[in-house]
């Protein structure tokens, strides 16, 4: 483009006129490797818009970005979090849609040059456009993820895409909050060209060519839209306010929408869901982010191959490490490896990686069941049997065979990782990095210090976690470390109450109900019952009756009914299908002295006082997440962890705990931490594991709370 001696730049974008008389406005933040849009980015859009609309000479309009990867990222996400909680939403997101309304209402033709993410608000600039061409790049990521923060597109997205693309699909993306490819973008209609980079600006001129684009809302509201109507997420309500504005979209003006899209998003900033959805996306930012210094890992060794060991082998080698992957039995080397073909081949059927990367990824497996040379493997991770002798031989062994910079690193998820430390020759180069099953689905490390953990190998392991695309949170060495200290009282509780009389299912709903993934008792049968009795066994000698396994989980042990691996638990398994496991019912009748026969529950007067069995599903909630709660703030208080966002992230990451809560110090803090301290005072008079920690205590009494916002 030959450009005018005149050129206007604002802080945020550039303003460049050819003689072609096409204005060029380029997004381009100083000092930062992103563009967003702020109030002083709209403001200087604004300017530039006065400029464009007078000028009668200019024949359309570009938008384009000077970023490497990125078009505009979207609405700055900390001003909206702290405008949520002041209440000053309306006025932010009140002048994005004057802005975007005068780029739609400009008479010449207008065109989005997008190269990088176009994700939210950068995307919703692109459709107040007449048109949108996308690069090629595999940079090149386009939608509106507003729902999953628990907002909604309302600087026109909910207005502008189903008159664009139909109500049908508008609705698909918006309530999928997904990212999409330029090639998925471009079958979708939310692009109408893609071409490579470098021909993106002059792809853009021709375009202009075609005028203005007239658009109206198509289709209307029918049994496929109430299809791909979501279930209702609990505690998160952005899709089906999303879903109302979408669904009268046709019979409203432009103006009638666009009140609609800013009134709830208003309501949506409110809530204390939203809020945290919002905290949860800055906390990934920030677990994603680390010193870059250290040198990039090319080899590691996994020591077992079994659930854990091969899922291990199996994510690190898609991310481009070479891995050996050792067991002493070539019958369990070849269980791992069909493990991994099954996980290789899921991800291919669900377009997660090509073909050619999962073939390129299988073949950087190297599998043994003989020692092998591993002086010059940066990482061994033993992922073996979970008992403490088995452990200690491999370490001694794995020492040997090291190299002297070699971090060798465990993956238990309950022993202590000092007392393997003791066993090598080199015990400052001994970490734990638990991974969480599956691993190709679960975010979190666990980066476990001992007390001999040299500062470099923590440093070295942080950056490897995060080189192979996980998060890591650091825990000190503490039986059960964070995520399975803190599940663990809320899993055996269950057990004890449907022990004493409660239906799996009751149990099982309530928590659902309250906004986690899966109940506990379900929860358990995936874990397995051995697992969950092994783990529960090492934390009850470490803190006592709160970790007690209860006859429950004994008697299906003995059944050999261990969950969902043997098909039955609590629960029956057939495919997706789970039922009452009768036997179990049974039992717990046969326990209670209740008559083969008879109908329903049965139980012993003395048992009609046992208050556990008139709770409702809100007291069952409270009852069980409080116990995740109290040990949390037992983490902070020990100083297993550093900060409290340690503990809700690592929870919200390790079990899916209700991610719109906040995590359970968060959850404590909205619900009232005085409020918690009282319940559980009064659960301890008859049960001691419910007694409340000094730490809550404190903060109820003083009124003070663990984050200063």
């Amino acid at each position: 483009m030959k450009v005018m001696p005149a050129v206007a730049t604002g802080p945020m974008i550039r303003r460049e006129i050819g003689d072609d008389h096409i204005c060029l406005l380029t997004f381009d933040r100083p000092e930062s490797g992103a563009n967003i849009f702020d109030a002083s980015t709209l403001d200087d859009l604004n300017e530039h818009l006065d400029s464009v609309q007078n000028d009668a000479s200019l024949r359309g309009l570009i938008i384009a970005s000077a970023k490497k990867s990125i078009f505009v990222a979207g609405a700055d996400l900390k001003t909206l979090l702290k405008q949520a909680q002041t209440g000053e939403m309306g006025t932010f997101i009140g002048q994005g849609q004057k802005v975007f309304n005068r780029l739609a209402e400009l008479k010449i033709p207008t065109v989005a040059a997008i190269h990088g993410a176009s994700a939210g608000g950068g995307y919703e600039v692109a459709l107040a456009c007449d048109y949108r061409i996308a690069s090629d790049d595999p940079a090149t990521r386009i939608g509106l993820p507003e729902t999953t923060l628990g907002l909604i597109p309302a600087w026109g997205g909910c207005t502008r895409l189903p008159r664009l693309i139909g109500i049908e699909k508008a609705a698909e993306v918006i309530t999928k909050g997904k990212l999409y490819s330029a090639q998925e973008a471009l079958k979708l209609g939310l692009v109408d060209e893609i071409v490579p980079r470098d021909q993106l600006l002059d792809a853009a001129r021709k375009k202009l060519s075609g005028g203005k684009r007239k658009l109206e809302a198509r289709g209307s509201r029918g049994p496929t839209t109430q299809a791909l109507r979501p279930a209702k997420q609990h505690g998160n309500s952005a899709a089906e306010r999303a879903l109302e504005i979408i669904d009268k979209t046709p019979s409203l003006s432009s103006d009638e929408s666009l009140r609609m899209e800013l009134d709830a998003i208003v309501d949506l900033g409110k809530s204390e869901s939203t809020q945290n959805l919002i905290r949860n996306f800055f906390l990934a930012e920030k677990y994603k982010k680390g010193a870059a210094t250290q040198e990039k890992v090319v080899h590691a060794a996994v020591i077992g191959a079994g659930v854990m060991g091969s899922g291990i082998a199996q994510w690190l080698s898609s991310r481009g490490v070479t891995v050996i992957l050792r067991d002493i039995a070539r019958e369990q080397l070849d269980r791992g490896l069909a493990n991994i073909e099954k996980t290789y081949a899921d991800a291919v059927k669900r377009g997660l990686m090509s073909e050619e990367k999962a073939k390129t990824g299988r073949a950087r497996i190297v599998a043994s069941t003989a020692p092998m040379e591993l002086r010059d493997v940066a990482f061994v991770i033993e992922a073996a049997s979970e008992k403490f002798e088995i452990k200690k031989e491999i370490f001694c062994e794995l020492a040997m065979q090291a190299g002297p910079k070699t971090i060798v690193a465990t993956n238990t998820s309950a022993l202590p990782v000092g007392r393997l430390a003791d066993a090598t020759v080199s015990p400052e180069h001994v970490i734990g990095l638990h991974f969480f099953n599956p691993v190709s689905r679960m975010k979190l490390v666990e980066v476990v210090i001992a007390k001999q953990t040299s500062d470099e190998t923590r440093d070295r392991s942080l950056a490897f976690v995060r080189q192979v695309g996980k998060l890591p949170v650091i825990v000190h060495d503490s039986p059960g470390f964070l995520v399975n200290r803190v599940l663990f009282p809320y899993l055996l509780d269950a057990a004890e109450l449907f022990e004493s009389g409660l239906d799996a299912e009751t149990v099982d709903n309530a928590l659902v109900q309250w906004g986690m993934p899966m109940g506990p008792l379900r929860l358990i049968d995936e874990i397995g019952v051995d697992i969950t009795i092994d783990i529960g066994n090492t934390l009850e000698k470490a803190y006592g009756r709160r970790d007690h396994v209860s006859a429950v989980l004994l008697w299906l042990r003995d059944g050999q009914m261990l969950g969902r691996k043997t098909g039955t638990g609590f629960y029956k398994s057939e495919g997706k299908t789970q039922t009452p496991n009768q036997p179990l019912v049974q039992w717990r009748r046969e326990l209670h002295g209740e008559p083969e026969a008879a109908e329903g529950p049965n139980i012993p007067l003395d048992r009609h006082r046992d208050p556990r069995l008139r709770l409702n599903a809100q007291g069952l909630a409270h009852r069980l997440v409080f116990l995740m709660v109290n040990e949390a703030a037992r983490c902070i208080e020990e100083k297993v962890i550093d900060s409290p966002e340690d503990a809700d992230y690592g929870m919200i990451l390790g079990t899916g705990f209700a991610p719109f809560r906040g995590g359970p110090l968060r959850f404590a803090e909205h619900f009232g931490i005085r409020k918690v301290v009282d319940e559980l005072e009064r659960l301890a008079q008859t049960e001691e594991k419910f007694l409340p920690c000094e730490i809550l205590k404190k903060h109820a009494r003083d009124g003070t709370r663990f984050y200063k916002e």
